[in-house]
């Protein structure tokens, strides 16, 4: 396995050198070692609350960088801590799962791996989300950081987070005292690996980014019968039919073309033969807003369609649909809009201005979010990180479609994209880290 270069020699190589210089020499000796170390993770992708051998292993390369690190905080989450005098405090945050997706990359590197989840059941895994390149990124920054402590001043925080797949992992990490037990951080910044942008871009976006995400689950009842006798039921297959297609209406006829909203039924689940009318059929839902107040409006008008509906079929009270709604919903992420403007001259300076663009808002999600979203209301910025390779960007510009994330066909373009991430987190940590604290 290549190793990286001794921390000294690093120092030594970056002395008299503007800091761009300084990433640019030390990237040309580890950039070698982060590819294979990218690779090595892509491998082996461990799913979420399940993270035990990567967390170990992104542990054991930051306390060879001098980070003071906590292990198994938050379930496999780690906190590793550089003090380096008095200046500001800045959270930096790598999530580290899996799926349980089965690769189609046909990659030399693929992963073939599989484990079981918290079901009991034994999944291929896969890192079709790019946590792999954030890990790599993240590490790679912190080199960066560890050598170059001539050029600032403050506390580092970086976090491995577990469970994001899942939306668990950030609330996990600030219940263990993430924001207690550790300085409040007076910024929180993070990047997501983009399956639109080319490798050697990053995107910005301010104010409402990503979206919440919630998951419905409504069970609708009726009265079962032989299918050569339905006037003999109320049948709860057509009352879901009749649901999917007027819960359609919310966004169309219900919630302001200016904002965002989604409603969708991912899953039907009823009945066990063909010719046999059941009892209850179950959806499931995911929602997607950005504004609480139409978030609200969403579950209001659920409520009255399902009840609705379940009266128009002459339903007695006692057979209305159970809705369930859990108070789990990942909040929307919100980037700081004067943090952006920080972030993007940082980048501006690590990379070619032309390579820094405007990112539109997504309804996907992003438990990041959870950082900026507690009482000490933390300024923080989630970016993307371009990865496209330039043969997908080529076919895209002829028609073909470029994998999404989830896809089992995804996958980072890995020597630029981790060099683009290191350059840009590292200048952007400088940068927030050269102005003192009054």
């Amino acid at each position: 396995m290549l190793r990286l270069i001794p921390l000294f020699c690093l120092t030594f190589l970056t002395s008299n050198l503007s800091f761009q210089d300084q990433v640019d020499n030390l990237l040309l000796n580890d950039l070698a070692y982060l590819e294979n170390f990218y690779k090595e993770l892509h491998q082996k992708p461990e799913l979420s609350l399940y993270e035990k051998e990567t967390s170990a292993k992104l542990a054991k390369e930051m306390k060879e960088l001098g980070f003071e690190v906590t292990e198994q905080f938050g379930g496999y989450g780690i906190v590793c801590v550089m003090t380096n005098g008095k200046g500001p405090t800045v959270l930096y945050r790598t999530d580290m799962d899996g799926l349980p997706v089965i690769e189609k990359t046909e990659l030399s590197y693929a992963s073939s791996h599989s484990m079981s989840d918290m079901n009991g059941m034994e999944n291929k895994t896969m890192h079709a989300c790019g946590h792999d390149m954030h890990m790599t990124v993240w590490l790679g920054t912190a080199r960066v950081m560890a050598a170059t402590k001539d050029e600032w001043k403050g506390t580092l925080i970086f976090i491995g987070q577990p469970a994001e797949e899942i939306g668990a992992g950030a609330e996990l990490m600030l219940d263990a005292g993430l924001y207690t037990k550790y300085p409040v951080p007076d910024y929180g910044v993070g990047l997501h690996a983009s399956p639109d942008l080319p490798a050697g871009q990053v995107g910005f976006g301010k104010g409402y980014t990503m979206a919440t995400a919630e998951s419905v689950d409504i069970k609708i009842f009726g009265y079962g019968a032989h299918g050569a006798s339905p006037h003999k039921s109320v049948d709860p297959v057509v009352l879901a039919s009749l649901m999917v297609m007027e819960l359609q209406t919310i966004v169309s006829r219900n919630v302001d073309p200016i904002e965002s909203a989604v409603v969708t039924v991912g899953a039907i689940h009823g009945g066990t033969k063909h010719n046999i009318i059941p009892d209850e059929v179950t959806l499931q839902l995911t929602l997607r807003t950005f504004k609480e107040e139409v978030r609200t409006q969403l579950h209001k008008r659920i409520r009255q369609i399902a009840n609705g509906i379940a009266i128009s079929a002459g339903l007695p009270e006692d057979k209305f649909p159970e809705i369930l709604i859990p108070n789990t919903a990942t909040p929307p992420n919100y980037n700081n809009p004067d943090l952006v403007d920080r972030m993007v001259k940082s980048a501006s300076k690590a990379i070619s201005g032309s390579e820094v663009v405007h990112a539109a808002p997504q309804m996907v999600a992003e438990d990041f979010s959870r950082y900026g979203h507690t009482e000490d209301q933390v300024p923080t910025v989630l970016f993307w990180l371009g990865t496209v390779p330039d043969h997908r960007v080529v076919a895209a510009k002829n028609g073909e479609s470029i994998p999404a994330l989830h896809s089992p066909f995804y996958y980072p373009d890995p020597q630029p994209s981790i060099e683009t991430g290191v350059k840009v987190v590292s200048q952007i940590l400088v940068d927030l880290l050269s102005e003192q604290k009054g």
